[in-house]
């Protein structure tokens, strides 16, 4: 199938490793020139020389996503570099978990900074493009636990409940200029930044997992290529769970 995304031009955020990679790279596979914003963008896993092989075109920009002037000037610059700006995936995240009466305010603000803050910096600073140019898809990372909540996360459900709000707030304000905006809600997915949970954790999770089994990065960016393309022409505003039947 075609999915209408060869010769168009990609924006990651958090695309240096992780469901970023996956995304960057599965993007490129479908003819994306693809932009890899990351605080550490040379980090293991980068997609870059990967995306270059598949004959497209690739650049790695080091941003602070929290740095919402950056976020302007990473976006225009991806604009004069490939020419045009069409697909926005916002994958940056971090957690810093404890139960409420031991989570510090710099915890707090950490986790919200990066996840929600970042998320709308990155999608405000496309969205009057992408307005102007009556055309863009917009794929923003939550979480199951920006739905349900979870033990020892009030800052990171917060921030990917938010993640959703603004999603369908940007959803309505921009499904009138052909701007599509959606979420992936992954369940537990096997990435850098879950590799440090605690083994019960994990084993936690994958109990609750109809399928019984973690996801991998791949699995999650099929869904968000799937979300960017043509074949999801009529869908915006809606959250797109993967999690195996995690929460249901």
């Amino acid at each position: 199938m075609d999915l209408g995304l060869a010769g168009r031009a990609a924006l990651v955020t958090g695309g240096a490793s992780g469901i970023g990679a996956a995304t960057a790279l599965a993007l490129a596979r479908e003819g994306c020139d693809v932009t890899v914003v990351d605080c550490a963008p040379g980090a293991s896993g980068s997609p870059v020389g990967a995306i270059e092989s598949l004959g497209r075109r690739a650049r790695a920009v080091q941003a602070d996503v929290r740095d919402a002037e950056g976020a302007e000037r990473v976006v225009r610059e991806a604009c004069e570099s490939f020419g045009r700006l069409d697909v926005l995936v916002c994958s940056a995240g971090v957690t810093a978990d404890a139960p409420s009466w031991r989570m510090s305010e710099a915890q707090w603000d950490d986790v919200l900074g990066v996840n929600l803050k970042g998320a709308w910096n990155y999608n405000r600073a496309v969205a009057g493009r992408f307005r102007e140019q009556r055309g863009g898809r917009i794929v923003n990372l939550a979480s199951i636990n920006g739905l349900r909540g979870k033990f020892g996360q009030a800052n990171y459900a917060a921030s990917k409940a938010g993640v959703i709000g603004m999603s369908k707030a940007l959803a309505r304000e921009l499904g009138r200029y052909e701007v599509r905006v959606n979420v992936v809600a992954p369940g537990l997915v096997m990435t850098p930044m879950t590799d440090k949970l605690p083994a019960e954790f994990i084993e936690a999770a994958l109990k609750e997992s109809a399928l019984g089994h973690a996801c991998t990065p791949e699995a999650c960016a099929d869904a968000i290529v799937f979300l960017c393309s043509d074949a999801a022409r009529h869908v915006t505003g809606t959250v797109l769970r993967v999690d195996g039947g995690q929460y249901m």
